[in-house]
């Protein structure tokens, strides 16, 4: 695991990092206490890209409703 803040996280970053935690749970072989940590760093992680993923669709829904906008005053 990287030590980074979740803050400090790009997506690509956070989605790498989740598809490794979930590659070592899926192989299976750690014990239950490593196991368990995976699994809240994963959910950590997970949080992490629905921030990012949210912060895209406010900024994308802003533009959209910008553009119609400016169509509007157009038309």
């Amino acid at each position: 695991m990287t030590g980074k803040t979740d803050e400090a996280l790009g997506y690509e970053q956070a989605r790498d990092e989740l598809i490794e935690v979930v590659r070592r749970l899926e192989a299976g072989g750690t014990t239950l206490e490593e196991s368990l940590a995976l699994w809240e760093r994963g959910e950590e992680l997970a949080k992490v890209c629905r921030r990012w993923l949210e912060g895209a669709r406010a900024r994308l829904d802003a533009a959209l409703a910008e553009e119609e906008e400016e169509g509007e005053q157009q038309g």
